[in-house]
C-alpha cells in the first residue's frame, strides 16, 4: 500500500486514506486494536490505538501503551492543534499523539509538564520515513514499553466510551440520564458529553450511555447590512456542516426569502402555484400549539446529505406589526426549537438586514451569532448598530434566564480575490475590525468566486417550466477553492461551539 498526499483532499480523505489505510496497517495495528470516534467526557477522540486490546477499555498506568491519532483538513495549520491535543494526551495520561494534515505528518510525546515534538515529515517523505514512525509507536514497539515513572498520571483510572461497547451494556432507564458522574472517575465533569452522558456502573470499569442530552446548537448570522453575504454563508455553512455528519436545520427568517430560494425549495413560477404561502415561519411564529417545526420543515435537496429547512415568504412583511402584539412572539421559537432538540445538532438561522422584530426573535432565540461582512465602509459602522442591538437583546435574555448570545465574530465575506487587494488590503480591514470595533475577526474568508454565483443560478427544466434548482457549492464543484472555503468555515465554527 503506498500514499500519496494528494489524495488527501479534505477531513475524511485523511482520515480513510492516511491513517486507516495507509498508516494503522504500517505501524502494525489491527482493526480490533483501534477505534474510531472514541469519546470520554467532552473529549472526542478521532482515533486511539492499543498495543494490546483490552475489554472492557481503560487507560490507566497498567494499561497497555495507546497512541491517539488526529486528522485534520489538508488546509489546517497543524500549530492551532497543538493545546488540544496536549489537553489530550494529559487528561488521558496517553503518552503519544500523532496529528496530520496529510501535507504533514507530527508525533509528540508527553513529558512531566508538556508535550514535546519528537518527530516530523512531510506527506511526501513519509514512505521513507515510516520505518522511523513504526519504530517509535509501532504497536510492536509500544507492547514492550511501560509508561515512565516519570510521568504524572493525571487520572488513576479512566474509562471511554466507544460506540461498539454502546450495544454491548445495558442501558439504565431514562429516569437515570439526569444522574451526576462520580468526580472521582471524570476529569473534566462540568461539560456534557456531545452524544451521551456517563454513569458508572458499579463493579465495572465500563461507562455506560445514557439518554443523548440536548447538545443543539443555534446560531444566528445576522448584519444589518444587507448584500454582505448572508445568505451565501448560510446555505453553504449548512452544507458543509452537513457532510461533517452533522444534523442540520436552517431557518429563514427574512421576508426576502433569498434562503428559502437558495436551497431549492421554490418551485413554482406564479402565485397560483405557491406552495409556501400556507405553511413557512410565519405560521410557526403566530401559532402557540401548532405548526409545529416537524410539520412545517422540509427537505431540501440543495446539498447531500440533504438538511430541512424552515422557509419564509414575501407575506411575512405584512405581519410583523400582527406579531408583534402576540405576548409569546419573541419566545415562540425558543419553545419549538426545544421540541427538536434531540433532532438537530445545529440550527442556523438566517435574518433579515434590519433591526425589526424578526431579527429580534433570531437573536433572542440564537446561542450564538456570526457577524458576515463585506468589510466596507458602510458594512463597518453598521457594526455599531449591531453591537447596541445586541445589547438589547441581551439584556432581555437576562430576563427569561437565558444565557447572552456569543459572538463567534465577523466574518469576513464577499471579498475580491484581487491578489494586491488580499495582500495589501484586507490585512489592513481586518486588523480594523478588532482595534476599532471591539469584535473579534473570524479566521476564514469567504471570497467572491464564480463558483459560487454559478451554484446558485442551476436551473432545471420541469415540463415547459424552468424551474431554479440551486446547489451548495460543496456539491456543485467539492474541489474547487470556494468549497474549501467552506468547508473551513465549518471547521472552525465547530471548534468554536465545540462540536468538533
Amino acid at each position: 500500500m503506498t500514499f500519496n498526499p494528494n489524495n488527501c483532499r479534505n477531513e475524511s480523505e485523511v482520515e480513510s486514506k492516511l491513517i486507516v489505510s495507509y498508516l494503522l496497517p504500517k505501524l502494525g495495528y489491527t482493526p480490533d486494536t483501534w477505534h474510531q470516534e472514541i469519546a470520554f467526557g467532552n473529549i472526542r477522540l478521532d482515533f486511539l490505538s492499543f498495543a494490546t486490546q483490552v475489554i472492557p477499555i481503560v487507560v490507566d498506568a497498567d494499561s497497555p501503551m495507546s497512541v491517539v491519532m488526529e486528522a485534520k483538513h489538508p488546509k489546517e495549520n497543524l500549530d492551532r492543534h497543538r493545546r488540544k491535543l496536549h489537553r489530550y494526551l494529559t487528561s488521558l495520561s496517553i503518552r503519544y499523539g500523532l496529528i496530520t494534515n496529510g501535507k504533514e505528518i507530527r508525533i509528540y510525546e508527553r513529558g512531566s509538564d508538556d508535550i514535546q515534538l519528537v518527530f516530523q515529515c512531510t506527506g511526501q517523505d513519509l514512505e521513507t520515513r515510516i520505518d522511523e514512525i513504526i519504530a517509535l509507536i509501532g504497536r510492536n514497539t509500544l507492547k514492550s514499553v511501560t509508561n515512565p515513572t516519570n510521568l504524572k498520571l493525571e487520572n488513576s483510572k479512566i474509562p471511554l466510551v466507544t460506540p461498539e461497547l454502546i450495544n454491548e451494556v445495558p442501558v439504565q432507564p431514562d429516569n437515570s440520564a439526569t444522574a451526576e458522574p462520580e468526580p472521582s472517575q471524570i476529569s473534566e465533569p462540568e461539560q456534557i458529553p456531545e452524544h451521551y452522558s456517563v454513569k458508572p456502573q458499579v463493579k465495572s470499569d465500563v461507562t455506560v450511555p445514557q439518554k443523548r442530552q440536548n447538545s443543539m446548537k443555534v446560531i444566528a448570522v445576522y448584519h444589518n447590512k444587507g448584500g454582505v453575504g448572508k445568505t451565501t454563508t448560510v446555505v453553504n455553512l449548512a452544507a458543509a456542516l452537513s457532510k461533517k455528519g452533522k444534523r442540520v436545520l436552517v431557518i429563514d427568517l427574512d421576508s426576502q426569502a433569498n434562503t428559502t430560494f437558495a436551497t431549492g425549495l421554490v418551485k413554482f413560477e406564479d402565485e397560483e402555484q405557491d406552495d409556501l404561502k400556507d405553511c413557512n415561519i410565519r405560521h410557526v411564529l403566530e401559532s402557540e400549539d401548532g405548526y409545529s417545526i416537524g410539520e412545517v420543515a422540509r427537505k431540501s435537496s440543495f446539498c447531500h446529505p440533504e438538511i430541512d429547512v424552515i422557509p419564509s415568504h414575501i407575506d411575512l412583511m405584512q405581519y410583523e406589526t400582527e406579531l408583534n402584539q402576540l405576548d409569546y412572539s419573541r419566545m415562540i421559537l425558543i419553545h419549538k426549537l426545544a421540541e427538536v432538540q434531540d433532532k438537530y445538532d445545529i440550527v442556523l438561522l438566517d435574518t433579515p438586514p434590519s433591526l425589526n422584530l424578526y431579527a429580534r426573535i433570531a437573536l433572542i432565540t440564537a446561542d450564538y451569532l456570526i457577524i458576515p461582512s463585506d468589510l466596507k465602509p458602510f458594512a463597518n459602522q453598521g457594526l455599531i448598530n449591531v453591537k447596541d442591538f445586541i445589547k438589547k437583546i441581551n439584556g432581555f435574555k437576562k430576563q427569561i434566564g437565558k444565557q447572552p448570545i456569543a459572538i463567534l465574530g465577523v466574518l469576513a465575506c464577499k471579498i475580491s480575490a484581487n491578489a494586491k487587494f488580499v495582500q495589501y488590503s484586507l490585512p489592513k480591514r481586518r486588523e480594523t475590525i478588532p482595534k476599532r470595533y471591539g469584535l473579534e475577526i473570524m479566521d476564514s474568508v469567504i471570497y467572491e468566486r464564480d463558483d459560487l454565483a454559478k451554484c446558485a443560478e442551476q436551473m432545471q427544466i420541469v415540463g415547459n417550466m424552468e424551474i431554479a434548482d440551486p446547489i451548495s457549492v460543496l456539491d456543485f464543484k467539492p474541489d474547487s477553492i470556494a468549497s474549501q472555503e467552506f468547508e473551513m468555515l465549518a471547521i472552525e465554527v465547530l471548534e468554536k461551539i465545540g462540536k468538533n
